[in-house]
């Protein structure tokens, strides 16, 4: 790394990240943080079930029955960022996201009025419901901008100080 210090950017995404680590989901773990102007966070959010319910009578499974599977209980990561924000304005923030936000966080990003989408993968780019968050972005002037992280390695060289 060149910089004695972490980017705000890489400072927050590595947040995000953190934050995923805590999804139960096998198979994807998302994170996401959002950031007002003073670069302050005022919330986090990661993919998992409704808060509060008996999570053994659902299933994380991808394939099979719609009602079988996670996807029509699972809450997004940018979607419980923006419902366990400690504030309702979220005009002109930043969202940081570890994965490229569907087009359901997307109009919910949108109707929040971020000003900006920072994610790391876009693995889904080839999909529909992509094209349907770029679309909702642009006519939103929603900026969208891929991070480039530094490795582990080169992050954790800059704790060498404090390690044993």
């Amino acid at each position: 790394m060149s910089s004695p210090y972490l980017s705000w950017d890489i400072y927050f995404m590595g947040i995000a990240l953190f934050t995923s680590l805590r999804s139960k989901d096998p198979s994807s773990k998302v994170g996401a943080v959002i950031v007002n102007h003073k670069n302050r966070i005022i919330g986090t959010g990661y993919n998992g079930f409704v808060a509060g319910i008996d999570e053994t009578g659902f299933s994380w499974q991808r394939e099979g029955e719609w009602l079988n599977t996670k996807y029509p209980f699972v809450v997004h990561a940018e979607a419980n960022a923006i419902l366990n924000s400690t504030t309702s304005e979220m005009e002109n923030c930043r969202i940081f996201s570890t994965l490229f936000p569907c087009n359901e966080c997307a109009k919910k990003i949108a109707q929040k009025e971020i000003k900006e989408v920072v994610f790391l993968s876009d693995k889904y780019r080839d999909q529909d419901f992509h094209a349907a968050s770029i679309k909702i972005f642009k006519a939103a002037g929603i900026i969208t901008r891929k991070l480039e992280m530094p490795s582990l390695t080169d992050i954790s060289q800059q704790f060498s100080d404090f390690l044993p």
